[in-house]
């Protein structure tokens, strides 16, 4: 398989840095959205589970969209902090059209499943976030010949990798469904928008080059 080298001029123009700098924002900004959150809980002494998903039920239903921002406590929002920083930066940046897709259906999609098929219980937190872009930015780098998607997918791999026994009911307390239900989401989403974000590719000089065909005409001389 021929590995894509993207276009030096695009990865390292003004405008990528630009791009770059826009999903550390993001990123950070979303993350910082989290810490305000829990620590306006925490301050008012309100229990996240209010405003979990608790599956079948009609109050649970506002868990779909407020889930995702609550968490149960200081350690568990620290262990999604960075991992959300990474992975949304990395999504913001090397799929910015596919973000517009991945990033609304990996928060709202798990919460959908879990209110319809989990266990009973308040679940919460943003881990299918960090579930989600793990999976996809994982199988983009596997299905595409670009250099950085293989990069990042390696990345993700080398640092979350230990993340697949979060989708297996093994740790009491855990919300593997919503672990579980946000893969397959990233999964799905990795294989339909895989021709989407592609940067240009590296042209070499033997790729431009056009040789011109050599004059193969013959002059006859017509003998009466």
């Amino acid at each position: 398989m021929q590995i894509h080298i993207p276009d030096p001029a695009y990865t390292g123009s003004q405008r990528s840095r630009d791009n770059f700098r826009l999903a550390v924002k993001l990123s950070l900004g979303f993350v910082a959205l989290l810490w305000l959150v829990h620590i306006l809980n925490w301050g008012l002494d309100l229990g996240p589970g209010e405003f979990g998903v608790r599956p079948r039920q009609i109050a649970g239903l506002v868990g779909i969209l407020f889930a995702p921002l609550m968490h149960g406590d200081f350690g568990h929002l620290l262990s999604n902090s960075l991992p959300l920083v990474i992975l949304g930066t990395t999504m913001l940046f090397l799929y910015p059209r596919a973000a517009l897709k991945v990033l609304p259906a990996v928060y709202l999609g798990p919460g959908i499943a879990v209110w319809l098929f989990a266990r009973g219980s308040s679940h919460v937190g943003a881990s299918g976030l960090v579930y989600g872009l793990v999976t996809y930015i994982f199988v983009a780098g596997l299905i595409r010949r670009d250099k950085r998607a293989i990069a990042a997918s390696l990345l993700v791999c080398f640092l979350y990798g230990a993340l697949v026994w979060g989708v297996l009911p093994i740790v009491p307390r855990m919300s593997w469904e919503t672990h579980l239900a946000a893969a397959v989401i990233g999964l799905v989403l990795g294989i339909s928008l895989r021709h989407l974000d592609i940067p240009p590719r590296r042209q070499y000089s033997w790729e431009t080059e056009s040789d011109e065909p050599e004059d193969e005409s013959i002059d006859v001389e017509y003998r009466q």
